[in-house]
Order: C-alpha cells, then structure tokens, then sequence
C-alpha cells in the first residue's frame, strides 16, 4: 500500500515528466480494488468491471494534471470510478427508457455465478435491492472500508445525507436478511 507521499511522488513524476511507468505504478497498486469496487456496483459482470476500471484509469491518466493533492490519489480515483460508474447507468437508462431498471444485470449474467458460495449469492442478490446511491455507498463504506469523510469526497454528497442512505441501506439489508 503506498503512502500519501509515495502517491505523490509518483504523480508528480507523471505530471512533470510524463512518466508513463510511475502511473502504471499506480495501476498496479489500485486495479484490483477499482475492479472489485465495479464488480460490487454490477452485481458481479466482470466484463463490465473491466470495462469501466479500464476508462477510470484512461480518464485518470488524461486528467491526472488536475489533482491537486488535497485528498490522497486513491480517493481521487474513486471519485473517478464512481463518476464513470454513473455516466454508464445514465446512459444505459437512456438507452433502456424509464420503464427498466439501468442496474439489472438479468440479460447480462455474471461470471461463474453458479460456481459462487451461497453467502456471496445472497449478498449480490440482496445489494441489488437498493438503489445505486444506497449500494455505492455500502459497498464504499463496508467492502471497500472507507470512512464517511472520503464517501463524501467520492460521491460529492454531504455527510448527513451519506449518513442517511448508509442508515436506510443498512436497514433494507436487514430487512432482506430476515425475510431470507
């Protein structure tokens, strides 16, 4: 895991000397986790995930210029990936029309569902329950363990109104495990 200042560095090498090989550091260092962030937001379509850490990572680079430092670069990329996560679901509900939910994945099923334990399946199937708003910031706050303040960077909402859809996402959850 690199620090703040190692992030910094390597943007800074970036920035100043285009160096192609301190951001393929920061690839390596933060695809994995971009990845599972997406895998959670699509309910499980690799394809997809692939799809979208692979623009927030052009996107990153074409823009790279603009960060400022004043949250670490990780955070930064998460803001990234969660705008490229939306524009996606916007598109797709224009695509759709308002009558078919943007998020459901039945025409497009996961990799390797069936192979899946059932605890896992329960969950995807429970995530898809909540809105998108309320399944990002779960899987922000539990599965990718970040704290309220960088939810808040991320999504660009305030802290009470985080607060709020992590409260009634954490409540739907309930609901949905108590009933199954």
């Amino acid at each position: 895991m690199l620090s703040k200042i190692e992030e910094l560095k390597l943007v800074t090498r970036c920035t100043l000397f285009d160096d192609r090989d301190a951001f393929g550091r920061l690839v390596e260092e933060y695809q994995s986790e971009i990845r599972r962030f997406f895998l959670n937001l699509s309910g499980g379509n690799a394809a997809l995930s692939d799809d979208l850490a692979q623009e927030t990572f052009l996107k990153a680079y074409l823009s790279i210029r603009g960060f400022k430092g004043l949250s670490k670069f990780k955070t930064w990329l998460y803001r990234i990936a969660y705008n490229e996560y939306y524009d996606w679901v916007r598109k797709r509900k224009e695509e759709l029309g308002d009558s078919e939910d943007a998020t459901a994945f039945r025409d497009e099923p996961p990799d390797n569902r069936e192979r899946a334990d059932d605890a896992r399946l329960d969950v995807a199937v429970a995530l898809k329950a909540l809105n998108e708003t309320e399944r990002s910031i779960i899987i922000l706050f539990y599965m990718e363990d970040k704290p309220i303040k960088d939810i808040v960077t991320i999504t660009s909402l305030p802290e009470g109104t985080v607060k709020s859809h992590l409260s009634r996402a954490k409540s739907k959850l309930a609901d949905f495990f108590g009933k199954n």
